[in-house]
């Protein structure tokens, strides 16, 4: 990856390192230390990432896209920061449809090849002297072999038939985070919310949700809010959930 930093242009500070614990736990230091908007570190092999709900993630070396973003966007009120995962996963879609890789979404930050996980997203929020930034963590299976994978649930870009260079991906990647984020950034984010819901397989599935200290919800995912939240119909009435683990059941009116 030694000519990404040319490859991408000057919107990215761009920092490819050998191995690291966590990408996001070092971008959010150095944030805390003073970093500015811009920095994207990429690591050929991490060995103690973190996904959603403290999990672990582990990439073997080279074959994975793993990095983190760091981004400040002052400006946005919080109401709407939930977004930043989902236009996150966008993005990765983006970059995938670029390289011929039609991919769905699952609510709310796991990328989908062939209805299997592909890529995962994390996004932190780093306090610094009365402002806030973000570091936004991108996991993305590019060759790892079904060995390598950690549940059977995952998938590669290889294993569902692709071989992508990591270089070129990674450089798209980077430029359709750039676009998707500047257009949440400076608008109301209603484009965001419509294309998210365009790529969203979860929208119009039964699912069942597993919820942080509650009995899990089943139903029909019918949509996403304005903040974000999935709307769930039970049959009784609509749920907005904010967090929350999904399982897709079945499609919405298929035989059970």
């Amino acid at each position: 990856m030694e000519a990404l930093p040319t490859a991408v242009g000057s919107r990215w500070r761009v920092e490819v390192v050998e191995r690291s614990p966590s990408t996001n736990a070092a971008v959010a230091e150095r944030a805390r230390g003073g970093e500015t908007e811009g920095l994207a570190l990429v690591a050929e092999h991490q060995t103690a990432g973190r996904g959603r709900l403290d999990r672990s993630w582990v990439t073997p070396p080279r074959a994975a896209l793993t990095l983190s973003l760091l981004v400040a966007p002052q400006q946005v009120p919080p109401a709407r920061w939930p977004w930043l995962p989902l236009l996150t996963g966008l993005a990765v879609t983006d970059a995938l449809a670029a390289e011929g890789v039609p991919a769905a979404l699952k609510w709310p930050n796991d990328v989908l090849v062939d209805e299997r996980k592909v890529a995962g997203i994390l996004v932190e929020r780093v306090e610094r002297a009365g402002s806030a930034l973000a570091v936004v963590g991108i996991g993305l299976n590019v060759s790892a072999t079904r060995e390598e994978l950690p549940v059977p649930t995952a998938t590669s870009l290889l294993l569902a038939g692709a071989e992508v260079d990591r270089t070129r991906l990674l450089g798209q990647l980077l430029d359709a985070f750039a676009r998707r984020y500047d257009a949440w950034r400076d608008a109301s984010g209603a484009g965001v919310r419509a294309a998210y819901a365009a790529r969203c397989s979860t929208i119009g599935r039964q699912v069942r949700v597993e919820l942080p200290g509650a009995d899990p919800l089943q139903g029909v995912a019918v949509g996403v809010d304005d903040g974000g939240r999935l709307r769930v119909d039970d049959g009784r009435r609509e749920h907005v959930l904010g967090a929350g683990d999904v399982v897709h059941v079945r499609a919405s009116g298929a035989p059970g």
